[in-house]
């Protein structure tokens, strides 16, 4: 039984990639790290312009959104992004906000799952991996 060999950049080609929008980079730097651990290629955005921009050079295959960020909030990044015409990532909106009208706001928006600050690890990974198939 032979060994497939693959190089790093095929290797990295085949991994999924999240985009993760938040204006704090120690929150950015933990939703990294969890998962990055879990096999998952990650880039970062400080608010919904630059996610915007990222998001229409490069292709992702889920967005983690925050919901409080200045020049363009996460409702306004989705709003936008979903207003596209271009392959449509689910997105998971993260936020303090933990209202019901909070939650509305972001499936309406166009968010696909609402995670409330702060995030368990178990908790992300669960929603990324049910959004990506990658459950089981």
């Amino acid at each position: 039984m032979g060994h497939v060999r693959c190089s790093y950049r095929e290797l990295v080609s085949k991994m999924k990639r999240i985009l993760i929008v938040d204006d704090a980079a120690t929150v950015r730097m933990y939703h990294r790290n969890i998962l990055e651990a879990a096999g998952y290629s990650v880039d970062e955005a400080v608010n919904g312009i630059e996610a915007l921009e990222k998001a229409l050079q490069e292709s992702f295959q889920l967005y983690v959104v925050d919901i409080n960020m200045p020049k363009l909030d996460g409702y306004g990044f989705l709003r936008e992004l979903r207003a596209q015409d271009m392959f449509q990532a689910p997105a998971i909106m993260i936020s303090t906000e933990a209202e019901a009208d909070d939650l509305k706001r972001a499936y309406v928006a166009g968010a696909n799952a609402y995670l409330v600050k702060p995030v368990k690890p178990d908790q992300l990974l669960i929603q990324v991996k049910l959004l990506l198939g990658d459950a089981g």
